[in-house]
């Protein structure tokens, strides 16, 4: 077969869809099981296709689509955690990183999963069932599953290869009912090199019972114990061993159907395999698998890893496809206790992993599991080098891991466990939220997309609402709950807006003219269109407070503001400035006060900021260069795209308003000397945001209401200038309206409250 594969693209070969199920519990600041219902912010959790529970209340599931690509799956699970950690956190809870439980004081207060409906109704009752025949505690053992297909592209061309004498579907049933027996075979190689469970709390069970000794002062293990969740005792497994016949998929189906007969298990799921045969419908898997055939492979071996945020590290899922392929070339030889031997492998890597000289049964004849191990890894790297896989550097990692028990999961968490499996674990689960804490901004695997993109899909994917992504480049994406579908550009162009709407925003103009037609104040202006016009405009309004700015740009592009006035030559420079960006040139009254962007949303302000200038603080030492560079570190700053914030560029329009102001870039503030870098307050070219929502009056609100009404906006940013916010009767002017206003500036501001924008947005398109 390996010759047949020789003739196709390498990318072809390692394509295949990856989909990962991470389950984890939530746990107390004390290492305690959380006893709190799931948070409601998830929903219905038999709808939310991405994060749910398990056996558990306090047992979370994280699901994530199928991908083309490991690293899509693992970052789309990173972000998975990140939600959830970020939301648990309001009640001062962490997920456990381990997959043995944490303390569970009492096991009849562990909370059975809740579900709505029918269906949830029989969950439930098929947990109380699992809980009383295996013990709640094992029941919270949590781990990760890998589903893995091969792509149709592959499959299809070996069929054509082998003259294709029966159906595709049988094909394909074959196929992976090959890989499956040799994964069962092979599969004591996973749990070495990715087992991350050898200590158990002195709560899960009583040092007698399962057979091991103490190891720190709150918790036991097996002297040479890689992976409890493994074992024979202390892991989840079925009260007996059963063995399916996997020769066939109707042998494969007619033995499980005699499990559940002769009373040995109470339905299919409960067949605690290492690696399941997975069906179009969940609901009917052996009627499905008979009729539609095998859709995919769920392999069920992995502990979660305590060392990674998302349970599992990109290299050991990347090694599983390349396991997966060997397991389909890999030849086979089967004898009537192969399935046994295989389980005797298993149990004897989790609890004696760590043991330098173990052997395990290979063919029937006892075999060094080091010399095994590195004769798989071996053929492994002759079937990448033959193939131009390019993943040598994945196999190098696993032989050297395979060469020094140090470098194993489970010997590095034996080392920091010394001092307390608890307070280690807890270590782990504080620096995790941490991270995701100070990352809170970021949706892992969506960088590349713009900001305000990212909170709507994060919002959406947290209250289990489908996001489909459409167009990275142009951030265009679906939403869809039920019969409800969306698609949405950058975040807020959306179908709740008519066509002319945005046309009216973008034109500064007509903006002005239709507020006007509402009698909503504005500034006065002048408008021209070359340099001739402005020669005698401008010789009127010299040394007198001005705003010089295209007709249609946003962004600050373009704009130039003088506060205190200017001389004839720097505002003819600044018009010609304009006509860079547009035809037509607005000159309009400079009006003093603050700036405030007011974020309307559907019939409500949901945000209101102020936008301070680009600006430094001085501590009397370091200079306006030394400070922006300083302050260019925050998290917050960066591409202003995919961060709430732009850095401050020293361009010559810095270099200009600071000459104005008789200074340079090497000059030293006083300490506490805000010194102002433009006169334009624009967050894309390095202002501060300030959260100003819940000091506001009402009535400025209003009036923000009142233009979006004005031009029928359902999204819109309102620039208001007031000159005392905090009297009611203060002068105040629109000087601009946005449309598709960049949320993430009022979301993640620089001071001030965070402000939870992609629920507004849910709201105001139907789907909350």
């Amino acid at each position: 077969m390996i010759d047949r594969l020789k003739r196709i693209q390498p990318e072809i070969i390692l394509k295949s869809g990856v989909g990962l199920e991470r389950e984890s519990l939530r746990v107390t600041h004390q290492g305690h099981l959380a006893l709190s219902e799931h948070p409601q912010i998830f929903g219905n959790k038999l709808e939310n296709p991405y994060i749910t529970t398990d056996f558990s209340e306090s047992q979370v599931e994280l699901i994530t689509p199928v991908f083309d690509s490991c690293d899509e799956a693992c970052d789309f699970l990173e972000a998975l955690s990140d939600i959830v950690l970020e939301e648990i956190s309001t009640q001062e809870e962490w997920l456990w990183p381990q997959s043995m439980p944490c303390i569970i004081d009492d096991e009849e207060e562990i909370p059975i999963a809740v579900y709505q409906g029918e269906e949830g109704e029989k969950a439930f009752k098929y947990r109380e069932k699992l809980k009383k025949k295996y013990g709640g505690k094992r029941q919270l053992i949590s781990g990760l599953h890998y589903n893995f297909s091969f792509s149709d592209e592959l499959l299809e061309f070996l069929w054509q290869e082998y003259d294709h004498v029966e159906s595709f579907q049988s094909f394909k049933n074959r196929i992976y009912l090959k890989t499956v027996r040799n994964y069962l075979r092979f599969r004591w190689l996973v749990i070495y090199l990715s087992g991350a469970s050898p200590v158990m709390h002195e709560s899960y069970e009583s040092e007698e019972e399962m057979a091991t000794v103490a190891f720190s002062k709150d918790s036991y293990c097996l002297k040479n114990s890689i992976s409890l969740r493994n074992g024979s005792k202390t892991g989840y497994k079925n009260r007996i061993d059963l063995y399916p016949d996997y020769t066939s998929l109707e042998t494969y189906i007619d033995s499980v159907n005699k499990f559940v007969e002769n009373g040995e298990i109470s339905e299919v799921k409960e067949l605690y395999s290492q690696i399941r045969l997975k069906a179009n419908d969940p609901q009917e898997p052996l009627v499905s698998l008979k009729k539609d055939g095998i859709k995919y492979l769920e392999i069920r071996t992995l502990d979660l890893n305590p060392f990674e945020k998302r349970g599992i590290a990109k290299n050991d899922c990347e090694f599983l496809n390349l396991l997966m392929l060997f397991c389909l070339l890999e030849g086979e030889l089967l004898y009537p206790t192969w399935q046994q031997e295989a389980m005797i492998n298993e149990v004897a890597v989790a609890e004696k992993g760590l043991e330098e000289s173990l052997e395990l049964l290979d063919h029937q004849q006892w075999t060094s599991r080091k010399d095994w191990a590195l004769d798989i890894l071996d053929k492994m790297m002759e079937i990448n080098d033959y193939l131009n896989l390019g993943k040598n550097h994945i196999i190098d990692e696993m032989i050297q891991r395979t060469n020094n028990l140090k470098l194993t999961y489970a010997y590095r968490l034996k080392e920091i466990m010394a001092k307390g499996f608890t307070c280690s674990q807890l270590d782990l689960a504080a620096g995790h939220s941490a991270h995701a804490e100070k990352m809170n901004y970021r949706l892992k695997g969506f960088e590349d997309w713009e900001l305000s993109t990212q909170i709507l899909i994060k919002e959406a994917i947290t209250r289990g609402i489908r996001v489909i992504p459409l167009d990275k480049k142009e951030n265009i994406i679906c939403l869809k709950k039920g019969s409800h579908q969306e698609i949405i550009k950058q975040a807020t162009k959306t179908s709740a807006d008519t066509y002319i709407t945005p046309i009216i925003m973008e034109n500064k103009q007509v903006t002005k003219w239709v507020l006007k037609q509402h009698g909503i104040p504005v500034p006065v202006d002048i408008s021209v269109s070359n340099l001739n016009e402005a020669r005698r405009v401008l010789k009127k309004i010299i040394n007198k407070p001005i705003v010089i700015k295209p007709k249609s740009t946003n962004f600050g592009i373009g704009i130039s503001v003088f506060e205190n006035g200017a001389d004839y030559e720097s505002l003819l420079d600044a018009v010609a400035y304009a006509l860079k960006h547009d035809p037509v040139v607005m000159i309009e009254d400079y009006v003093k006060g603050l700036e405030f962007r007011f974020l309307v949303i559907g019939n409500e302000v949901v945000a209101v900021l102020h936008r301070r200038p680009a600006n430094v603080v001085g501590d009397g030492k370091k200079s306006i260069a030394q400070l922006v560079s300083l302050k260019n570190q925050h998290p917050y700053r960066g591409d202003g795209k995919s961060t709430p914030l732009k850095l401050i560029e020293l361009d010559q329009q810095v270099i200009a308003f600071l000459t104005s102001q008789d200074k340079s870039v090497d000059y030293i503030p006083k300490e506490g000397q805000r010194v102002y870098l433009r006169g334009n307050s624009n967050i894309s070219t390095g202002g501060d945001s300030i959260d100003f929502s819940d000091l506001i009056k009402e009535s400025f609100k209003q009036v923000a209401l009142d233009a979006a009404k004005a031009v029928n906006a359902t999204f819109c940013g309102v620039d208001m200038i007031i000159e005392d916010y905090e009297n009611e009767d203060s002068q105040f002017s629109i000087i601009e309206m946005n449309y598709n206003p960049m949320i993430s500036m009022q979301a993640f501001p620089f001071e001030g409250k965070n402000r939870r924008l992609g629920y507004n947005i849910l709201k105001a398109i139907r789907f909350i």
